[in-house]
């Protein structure tokens, strides 16, 4: 059986079950969404690829990316991080993650979950695009550069807009999936439907 249209991004078996399965579907789980936080910062000046492939390591490293455990990372659990060859052993990156667990915990308590607050940034649904190619795909919005100036007003680190971008698109806030692609049609219709 042929496989489905899809976008032209995904190039191996790892990155076509992420976007297959996860790339544009509405989270609203807040362990997820600081899992993707710390993915995306970690992204930074990297392939997708890489971070995909050191997704596990990091869920193991990072406490399966409970925020709560992280915000409680001091120096000498930095230090051990930082000899973990299974992460990207970036000083900057790794105190990010720390310092943005603490940053989600406060946005936790004022909003009462992350999921309350992020989704404002999208009027509460999730904005669909009807891109052709991902050519038209831009790297940045004034959604997403409201979110970093926000973000980054709250203490958080590693949330440029063009960061924050790639965390809406993968957390479901829009769906960038291209019009051919099979994905686009059934999250199209899933948000629909809610």
């Amino acid at each position: 059986m042929p496989a489905p249209p899809r976008c032209a991004w995904p190039k191996n078996e790892l990155a076509i079950r992420y976007h297959d399965e996860e790339w544009g579907v509405p989270l609203h789980d807040d362990r997820r969404f600081f899992e993707f936080i710390v993915l995306d910062g970690a992204q930074a000046g990297l392939s997708w690829d890489t971070i995909l492939r050191k997704r596990e390591a990091y869920r193991t490293a990072f406490d399966g990316f409970d925020p709560n455990m992280v915000a409680k990372y001091d120096s000498r659990m930095i230090r051990k991080l930082l000899r973990n060859p299974g992460i990207v052993r970036n000083r900057v990156k790794v105190e990010s993650a720390v310092r943005n667990a603490r940053g989600f915990q406060l946005i936790q308590d004022q909003f009462g979950t992350f999921d309350a607050y992020i989704w404002r940034f999208v009027g509460g649904r999730t904005k669909v695009n009807t891109w052709r190619s991902t050519k038209e795909i831009p790297s940045r919005t004034p959604e997403s550069d409201a979110m970093s100036k926000d973000l980054k007003s709250r203490g958080f680190t590693f949330v440029g807009s063009t960061i924050c971008y790639a965390f809406m698109q993968a957390a479901g806030l829009v769906n960038d999936h291209v019009v051919d692609c099979f994905r686009h049609h059934e999250l199209r219709q899933s948000t629909a439907s809610r």
